[in-house]
């Protein structure tokens, strides 16, 4: 496997991999990251689909990616996807997928013309004051102390920050400024979570900075990720003949590790409630999603709270990766990531809007009328004085198909799920569906003696609890995760958020299609080059454009120095005159 870019390859067909008529694949868990892989078994690898197997240990494809109307609570998203325009692997296999809506064209191509035709930005980015204060200005208001402390992080070698904390890179007057506002609510990130992966985030979207205040740089799909992304995959792998087995618990794969080789040889799952084995060959292909963020997610309803039952580091999907991480070093520490869940959860909740009397709040907090069809409020509105740290946003609409024309379905989730709240004086994880309604409303600006009627009968709202759904960002140090492909492996890979790939980052839709990518075309020998990881970190435009938006506008020479750096930067001015250098930084800007 190899890495690529410009279009020469962007557009090739690879040619079949030798022997693969002789292969099988099995593919644990039907999230995402298995889906694209079995989509590229099929395109790129070219391997029949009916010796594709997906085992599910659910009753339906996706993973974390859903999207589902429960007939007994009602609509639920447990998260949404933001993308842009660099994800190279992502957009890579959407256009070969084909929509199923529009005949004749694919996934990527009516997705493209959507955010043509309607450009996602946002027009109000946090309130305050029940919603009285409700605005976008674009500031990010660090100081220059704060500045340089991000410059620092952005310039340190991994190595030095394994196991950090965010905590040890900043300080209160970072964590002050709207720059950390929009960075931790928009990426879930919280303050002991893994200073690491703060600073691969920074250096991956360098050249989305400028577009952090009003979401800009975002993309969304028409509708929920489950009907937009998923059910597209699906058909198409079913139209190949991929076969799909739910109900099936995979517990373990076994290894034969001799001579620096690892070799999948035997499957152990759970079926009907019956422990099986299924034998592998080196020419049968295991693909594993490790870790999961929504495993062990507890459903609450409008009258009742989530009951969240499970304890540290419980989960099928922990036990399936640690029964495989105790038989070789190079399979990772799933301990890292699952044994606090405290520091790990937060939760989130569908609200449907049953009539007429919430959606004027809507609009009178982001400025357009929610029934468009067009963007609404084009990402996240955090409530900047929430005890709960809430925001919620409102995708274009509807965001089922099977959605009612006079209906919205609000996201709604809060960072701090163990604090009260300022209407409902109790921690979120402890609240109905309606109480969490009660506190939403009272932060839209609802009167508060109509609050009460209005959650009760103008709304029903499904919440969720997620133990593990930031478990990705706790911090690690080298090895934590496993390679895609770990050393010495013959015929087994690791997919999804808990794999290690270089330069990309997690909690993303385009990691989990990275690393199908590579996993598959590592496996099969495919000579084809996977994109590389966008290189704007590379690119003197887009961090001298990141640096000044990060300002707020103040040229680098407004930046107070100490006396003997400002004599070197005068001088080093007066050399860079007449050239185009001086250029580069007047055009952004900079000088």
């Amino acid at each position: 496997m190899y890495y690529s870019n410009g279009n020469y390859e962007a557009f090739a067909r690879p040619e079949k991999p030798k022997d693969v008529d002789k292969k099988s694949a099995y593919l644990v868990g039907s999230g995402l990251a298995s889906l694209a892989a079995a989509c590229f078994l099929v395109r790129d690898g070219q391997m029949k689909g009916d010796r594709i197997h997906i085992l599910e240990a659910l009753d339906l494809p996706g993973g974390s990616c859903d999207g589902v109307q429960d007939p007994t609570r009602g609509f639920v998203m447990r998260g949404g996807r933001e993308m842009e325009n660099h994800f190279e692997c992502l957009w890579d296999l959407f256009r070969s997928i084909p929509s199923i809506e529009t005949e004749g064209v694919s996934v990527l191509d009516e997705y493209y013309w959507l955010n043509k035709h309607d450009p996602n930005y946002s027009l109000c980015r946090a309130t305050e004051k029940r919603g009285q204060d409700a605005h976008t200005d674009g500031k990010f208001t660090l100081s220059d102390k704060a500045a340089m402390q991000v410059m620092k992080l952005f310039f340190t070698p991994d190595e030095q920050l394994y196991d950090k904390t965010l905590d040890d890179v900043f300080d209160e007057e970072f964590y002050s400024s709207n720059f950390w506002l929009y960075w931790q609510t928009m990426f879930a990130f919280e303050r002991w979570h893994s200073a690491l992966e703060m600073k691969l985030y920074i250096q991956r979207y360098i050249h989305h900075i400028g577009g952090l205040p009003d979401f800009s740089a975002l993309k969304f799909t028409k509708y929920n990720q489950y009907e937009s992304l998923i059910l597209p995959m699906v058909k198409y792998l079913q139209g190949h003949g991929v076969q799909f087995e739910y109900g099936v618990t995979v517990t373990n794969v076994r290894f034969e590790i001799a001579d620096g080789r690892k070799t999948a040889r035997q499957i152990v799952c759970v079926r009907g409630g019956k422990e099986e084995t299924i034998d592998l060959i080196e020419d049968d292909l295991v693909f594993v999603t490790n870790g999961c963020c929504t495993e062990s997610s507890a459903y609450g309803d409008q009258d009742h709270a989530p009951a969240v039952t499970v304890k540290n580091g419980e989960g099928a999907c922990w036990d399936l990766w640690r029964n495989i991480a105790a038989q070789d070093t190079s399979f990772g520490r799933p301990e890292k990531f699952c044994s606090d869940i405290s520091r790990s959860n937060w939760e989130s909740a569908t609200v449907t809007t049953l009539d007429g009397r919430i959606p004027p709040y809507l609009e009178k907090i982001c400025k357009r009328d929610p029934f468009s069809g067009r963007v609404v409020t084009g990402g996240i509105v955090t409530v900047r004085d929430s005890g709960w740290y809430m925001s919620w946003t409102v995708n274009r609409q509807p965001q089922f198909r099977s959605q009612g024309k006079d209906q919205l379905c609000v996201w709604v989730y809060g960072l701090y799920t163990d604090r009260p709240g300022d209407f409902v004086k109790k921690p979120m994880k402890d609240c109905t569906g309606m109480e969490i309604t009660e506190e939403w409303l009272y932060h839209l600006g609802v009167p508060e003696a109509e609050i009460p009627d209005m959650a009760a009968h103008s709304a029903v709202c499904v919440p969720v609890m997620m133990p593990y759904i930031t478990a990705f960002f706790m911090p690690r140090a080298a090895g934590d995760r496993p390679a895609v492909v770990p050393q010495g492996c013959v015929n087994f890979a690791f997919l999804g958020q808990f794999a290690e790939t270089p330069r990309d980052t997690i909690f993303t839709t385009e990691y989990s299609v990275r690393t199908a990518m590579e996993a598959v075309y590592t496996l099969l020998d495919v000579d084809r080059g996977v994109p590389e990881v966008w290189g704007s970190v590379y690119d003197m435009r887009a961090l001298l454009d990141a640096t000044v938006k990060m300002m707020d506008g103040k040229k680098l020479t407004d930046v107070k120095l100490p006396l003997a750096a400002q004599l070197v930067e005068k001088k080093a001015l007066k050399a860079l005159e007449g050239t185009v250098a001086e250029e580069l930084l007047r055009r952004y800007h900079a000088i």
